[in-house]
Parts: C-alpha cells; structure tokens; sequence
C-alpha cells in the first residue's frame, strides 16, 4: 500500500511528487502519475521543508502527469498560497492549460474575508470616536444614494423609471394595512398618556376641559407623525434593510446590473413610494385613535362628557394642524425608507451583515427622524404655521 509521500531535506523522489533544486534559489517540483481526489494525495506541507529562506523562485514539470482533478488544483493552491505568503516567484507554464486556466479564475477575486466580533472592551470615548470617524466616512456614500434615488425620481416622472406597478401595491400593503394593528395599540397608549399628563396639569386651575385641545393638537400635529415614523422604523425599515441585504448576498442585485436592470428604480424606488404615501395616512388615523384615548380618558376619570370634548376638539383644530402633521408623516416615511434601502444595498456578503444592516438601518431610521422633526418645528414655527 502506497503513503503519503513526502520530500526529505536530500530532495529524494517520492512516489508520484519530486522535487529538484535545479540552483540554489530554484526548486522545480515534478508531477506524474494520477493527482485525483479519490488517491492518497500529499499535502502541500510536504513541499514546505524544500522551500527554503534561500529559495526565491518555484516551477513545476508535469509531463508525466495521467490524470488531474480538483485535489490536484488545492495541492497547487495550497503551494502558491505559501509561496506567496513568502514572496517566492511561481513559474506556472510547467502545468496544464487547464490547471492554469482554473487557478487564474479562482485567485482573480481576494479571498473574502468576514469580519469576526472584536474582542476586549473598548473605553466610551473609543467607542464615540470610532462611531463619528465612521459616521464621517459614511456621508459620501449616503450623498451618494440619495443622488441616485433623486435621478430614479427623475425617471419616474419622464415615465421611464423601471419598475412594475404590482411591486408598488405589495409594498403599499405590507407597509399600510398591515402596520394597523401596531399602530392603534402605541398611538392609543399615548394618547392616554398624553392625557393624563395634561389633566394633571389644568386640574390645578380647573381646565380639565382643555385636554381636548391638548390631545388632539399634540396627536395630529406631532405625536402622531413621531409615533408612526418611529413604528415604522422599527417594522419596516428594519424589513427593507434584510430584505435587499439578503439579496446582496445571494447576488440577486448584481444580476440586476448584469441585465441592464436600476436595482434603485426596481427595488428602492417602490419601496420609497409606498411609505411616502402610506405614512401620512397612518399618521392621520395615529391622530384620531390618540383622540379617542384622550376622550376615554376625560369620559371615564374627569366626568368630561362627550359631546363637549367633540366640541372643544373641534374648536381647537385647524386645517393647517392636518397638513402639518401629513407633510411630517411623508418626510418621516421618506427618510425610514431611505435608511432602509441604503443600508439594505450597503449590506456585505454574510449572515451576519444582514443582522447588522437591519440593526443599522433602525438607528439611522430614527436619527434621521429625529433631525428632520427639529428642522420642520423650527421652520413651522418661523412661518406662523
């Protein structure tokens, strides 16, 4: 029965693997006989005790060679691997065409690597500081992304955005009608906290009937929109993120590019549309469901009757009140998608940076969010609106 063979520091041959110091910087290694998978191939560590600290160059003979399969290319590749680690010169015009040919396409791409956990704890002003380097170093990309998505506009409104009308109302369900349940739930609770905060308040002056004013105000042109963005955020922004990324991983986006296909007017734009137009909705009905809290509240705690909380809900509500709050809920639809597909389409090549983006994507939701809210109260309040 035939053993592995190896290379002793004489160079003697050894059944199917030899190997020549043809000077005192060369090493040739010459292949015969049959290199398949299913015979008792040798490591590459074999080879690694002929290739000295001297040894500067590597070329291989395979005249002799019968037969070749995939355990004869990771030999191969195991042996330029630790040349290379080494900086000693292959000279590969001594194997096979088709050898050559398999190796070239097999190291034409780096070898991708996954980045593990990072070990040991990081002090806080680290942490702060690597989280702003790395914000920094983000801004081109998310300018970027949002000059592509600008140009999808433009496409969309020139008729010649790529994209199908299906896909649109599939998003709009899943981000519409189906965010309901939650909705109702977080913007009631509110509203009864809202509520309370303000009954304990005007009972000191004996108001308690201006809760009316107080929640509805407060639901239709600010909570409501925050609440809903940041609901959604969490839902849906978190969905787009795992969504594209796990189509980053599968390829399915490169695919898109290889057709000819705008992976930002195909997958990000209808994404984009659906939350634009299903957010300012939700937040109208976030308002009303946070009216009804309030008015269960005054009913059932403060002997506040119906009719007359309608009647100062009414009275303190205006139109420009609704408008503010659907301009807010569409810009706060605009940017959860927007740090959802952005980082969905940013996402890497392993499970793990799925999880990441999606993490990534509800952060950024919400930062962006909270930015935006800040910029529309100041500027409302500078316009009188």
């Amino acid at each position: 029965m035939k053993t592995a063979p190896s290379i002793s520091a004489n160079i003697e041959t050894a059944w199917n693997l030899e190997a020549h110091r043809l000077a005192p910087d060369e090493v040739q290694v010459v292949f015969s006989g049959r290199w398949c998978i299913d015979q008792d191939l040798p490591s590459s560590e074999a080879l690694h005790a002929e290739l000295t600290a001297d040894t500067r160059r590597l070329s291989y003979r395979s005249d002799d060679l019968t037969a070749w399969d995939s355990g004869f290319l990771a030999f191969i590749a195991a042996v330029q691997k630790f040349c290379t680690a080494r900086g000693i010169v292959i000279e590969q015009s001594g194997l096979p065409q088709g050898v050559r040919h398999l190796l070239g396409m097999a190291f034409a791409v780096p070898e991708r690597k996954v980045s593990g956990r990072k070990g040991g704890r990081r002090s806080l002003f680290f942490q702060v500081g690597t989280e702003t380097i790395e914000f920094f170093h983000g801004l081109p990309e998310m300018l970027q992304f949002l000059g592509e998505v600008t140009l999808s506009f433009g496409r969309l409104l020139a008729g010649r955005a790529q994209f199908r009308m299906s896909d649109l109302w599939l998003e709009v369900e899943e981000v519409g009608p189906r965010a309901l349940a939650i909705v109702s739930v977080i913007c009631f609770l509110v509203g009864l906290i809202l509520a309370y905060l303000g009954a304990d308040q005007l009972r000191m002056v004996g108001a308690q009937l201006f809760i009316a004013d107080l929640v509805a105000i407060g639901m239709v042109r600010e909570m409501g929109a925050l609440m809903t963005g940041i609901i959604i955020a969490g839902r849906t922004g978190a969905a787009f993120a795992a969504q594209l990324g796990t189509m980053q991983v599968n390829e399915e986006i490169d695919a898109f590019k290889t057709l000819g296909i705008s992976p930002i007017d195909f997958l990000v734009l209808p994404r984009i549309l659906a939350l634009m137009l299903m957010v300012p909705l939700l937040t109208l009905y976030a308002g009303f469901i946070g009216m009804l809290a309030g008015l269960l509240v005054s009913k059932t705690i403060f002997n506040i009757g119906v009719f007359e909380y309608y009647t100062e809900t009414l009275r303190a509500l205006e139109i420009k009140h609704f408008l503010v709050g659907l301009s807010k809920g569409s810009v706060y639809g605009a940017m959860v998608a927007y740090s959802g597909c952005l980082r969905g389409m940013q996402c890497g090549r392993s499970a793990e940076a799925v999880g990441e983006a999606a993490t990534s994507a509800v952060v950024t939701g919400i930062l962006l969010i909270t930015i935006t809210a800040s910029l529309l109260t100041i500027i409302y309040y500078q316009l009188g609106i």
